[in-house]
């Protein structure tokens, strides 16, 4: 690839937290990965279960490149919600690579966090042997449970060129791609920390306003279900420094379900797991896996596409089970 290396450069009560007018499409329940393509500068998301088809991408338009989002693989769990974290993930990293004809084939992979279930060195051993059957490169970001032990195994693998607690950014064909690190929490909600958003700050400084960003954490940036902690202490400050560019899209894992939001011009996009569903905000008492049927995971695994079109306020969004693109 061409990238700059990484450089130091249901329903729902009304006080839930949740924005109703905000949400485009929630509650698939989780999923291999997402296609991205960037076209006019503008991210598209499509399902991989989709890539048969061909994208439409209009009268003039030029898709500039692809690439896929995983999150969660959680290997080293074993419980039975899904016994075998590393064939599901195996799946989602063929079916990243059996991209169809006539579909780009994509330039590189971000995952989301949640590489690990316990930061063992056998685990991010077990992630590193799977994952390099993927045909490209692979950007990390840390999730809370790859730093158990305080980072020292991720960031030996995967943090070797990256700043502080192991955020980073790059360039790709016109696009800066910034990777952060929010999995250390405050009262179980991320936070980022005013070293990391000083240094974001920095990172954007040069850049023009009308440069893509994509953004990528393990958390999501913005409040999702405050009383699960779903969301990020200090997410504003660093949103409020995006606010300034025509497209930014900030891509994360974490809830292991698919929501998305848009203000503005900044877009969410929260991406389903390989390894299990957890419940819809306030479904439960509290967040965790969630055991089906026995036979029906790949029933309630799916995929999500979602298409960012430029002159249009919503997206379009449609799951599938991982099974309807078998």
């Amino acid at each position: 690839m061409n990238s700059e290396k990484p450089s130091n450069t249901a329903a729902q009560s009304a006080d839930d937290g949740i924005d109703r007018r905000n949400f485009l499409s929630c509650m698939a329940w989780a999923g291999t990965g997402m296609l991205w393509t960037i076209v006019g500068g503008v991210p598209t998301a499509r399902l991989l279960a989709e890539t048969s088809q061909t994208p439409d991408s209009g009268p003039g338009r030029v898709e500039d490149f692809a690439f896929v989002q995983i999150s969660d693989s959680h290997i080293g769990f074993n419980k039975g919600a899904n016994p075998d974290v590393s064939g599901t993930l195996h799946k989602a990293i063929q079916r990243a690579n059996s991209i169809a004809p006539g579909m780009k084939a994509p330039d590189f992979m971000l995952h989301t966090g949640d590489i690990t279930q316990n930061s063992k060195a056998s685990e991010f051993d077990t992630a590193s042997e799977l994952n390099k059957d993927f045909r490209g490169e692979i950007f990390y970001v840390p999730g809370e449970h790859d730093f158990l032990d305080d980072g020292d195994q991720y960031k030996q693998r995967f943090g070797k060129n990256t700043v502080g607690n192991g955020w980073y950014s790059f360039n790709h064909k016109g696009v800066h791609f910034v990777g952060l690190n929010n999995c250390v929490q405050v009262d179980a909600m991320g936070n980022i920390g005013a070293d990391q958003v000083a240094w974001l700050k920095s990172d954007l400084m040069g850049l023009s306003a009308s440069t893509p960003i994509v953004v990528f954490a393990h958390i999501p940036l913005w409040m999702v279900y405050e009383k699960w902690g779903w969301g990020t202490h200090d997410g504003t400050e660093a949103l409020a420094l995006l606010k300034r560019f025509g497209s930014v899209t900030v891509l994360n894992g974490h809830i292991h379900q698919t929501m998305q939001k848009v203000e503005g011009n900044l877009s969410f996009h929260t991406a389903m797991s390989t390894a299990f569903p957890q419940p819809v905000p306030g479904a439960a008492p509290n967040p965790g896996p969630m055991t089906v049927p026995a036979g029906k995971l790949e029933s309630v695994i799916g995929v999500t596409s979602v298409n960012v079109i430029r002159g249009h306020a919503h997206l379009a969004v449609v799951d599938h089970t991982l099974g309807e693109g078998a």
